[in-house]
């Protein structure tokens, strides 16, 4: 069982450069990206057990890398704090291709090196606001060099699995070589034949088995704080 001791909201940044910004002081971050409405700030508030993310019915709501820093105790030894990054959602933007690239650019600018900036620019700048991320314009080898994130949690709608939105943002996390897991989000809204349904064909689609969550009724979150700990110990060790 974890405690949450505290959380609060640090600060908000867009790209360009190295989204200045973004703290630096050695504490891991956890990346949190999906489709756009797939639930990123309802369940960050979830996981905080406060509200501390403005959440929106209308898709898009998250413009910039919001980042929360939450010290907590439970899944490690003593208390241990982390930063949990919200980005912006992928797959729709009001405002069209060129908003849905900026906001593409957002997520690419954070996963690059801190040191080189936004490497291999030329996907975010060629997102769609139907398609997302693109991994067929692979980042540049230098993305790989200093990865600001100690791992990313990527969400995925429980009731929509197989979308090629999805698939494409997983390619393009592998790709830059970041360590992933997947998030199957209002998992409560399906029947129990449904979700073993579901969560079988996002592991077949994705490559690895969904942790299913439920932020309405908080189910998961637990098992979540435990991926979210791991992560971070894997990137300190």
């Amino acid at each position: 069982m974890v405690k949450i001791v505290s959380a609060e909201f640090v600060t908000s940044a867009a790209a360009g450069g190295s989204l200045d910004g973004i703290p630096a002081d050695g504490l891991a971050q956890i990346a949190m990206t999906g489709r756009s409405n797939v639930g990123k700030s309802t369940l960050l508030n979830a996981l905080c057990r406060r509200q501390v993310a403005r959440t929106s019915a209308a898709p898009g709501k998250t413009r910039l890398a919001n980042v929360y820093r939450v010290t907590v105790e439970g899944m490690r030894p003593g208390r241990w704090s982390v930063y949990l990054v919200d980005l912006p959602g992928y797959g729709y933007a009001r405002g069209g291709q060129e908003a849905a690239g900026e906001l593409a650019a957002v997520a690419e600018a954070y996963f690059s090196s801190a040191a080189r900036g936004s490497a291999g620019r030329g996907s975010a700048g060629r997102a769609s606001a139907g398609q997302g991320f693109s991994p067929a314009d692979h980042p540049s080898p230098d993305a790989r060099l200093k990865p600001r994130a100690a791992g990313a949690l990527l969400l995925v709608d429980a009731r929509h699995p197989g979308l090629d939105a999805d698939r494409q943002a997983a390619e393009w996390l592998s790709a830059l070589g970041v360590d992933y897991r997947v998030v199957a989000t209002k998992i409560d809204k399906l029947s129990r034949s449904e979700r073993a349904r579901n969560l079988k064909t996002l592991e077949t689609t994705l490559g690895m088995p969904p942790l299913a969550v439920s932020a309405a009724r908080g189910e998961g979150m637990d098992e979540l704080w435990k991926t979210i700990a791991s992560l971070a110990r894997t990137a300190r060790a």
